[in-house]
């Protein structure tokens, strides 16, 4: 299952403070700031998704996230992988690197990462 992109954008929120309470929440988002009400919502949506959790504390509840950042981050990348490139994680790499402007550092940063890759692999 996957969340929207205001789902998202509110879980970014609830990984980052890792618990909060809807004030909280409220209070990350900028100006101008969407409705309680909407909030509210994205939360049960979020809730019955699964993506997220709560401790009831009188009549307030604290979120919490029940899925890692990574995993879910994991899935979407794979998911596009799949998706718009058949599959194939290289022809991924090939687009993401010639497509996204990256400097020559980090061009060798990304080297270094995958040379780490596989002498794990070896």
């Amino acid at each position: 299952m996957q969340l929207s992109q205001s789902e998202e954008e509110l879980m970014q929120f609830i990984w980052e403070q890792e618990k909060a309470f809807m004030k909280d929440l409220l209070e990350m988002y900028p100006a101008p700031k969407p409705a309680a009400t909407t909030v509210a919502t994205l939360l049960k949506r979020m809730t019955e998704k699964g993506f997220i959790g709560y401790d009831q504390m009188g009549r307030s509840r604290q979120y919490y996230p029940l899925v890692a950042k990574s995993d879910y981050f994991s899935k979407r990348v794979n998911g596009l992988i799949k998706k718009f490139f058949d599959n194939s994680a290289s022809q991924f790499a090939s687009f993401f690197t010639s497509e996204t402007n990256l400097s020559k550092q980090e061009l060798e940063d990304l080297k270094a990462i995958i040379e780490q890759e596989i002498q794990k692999k070896n």
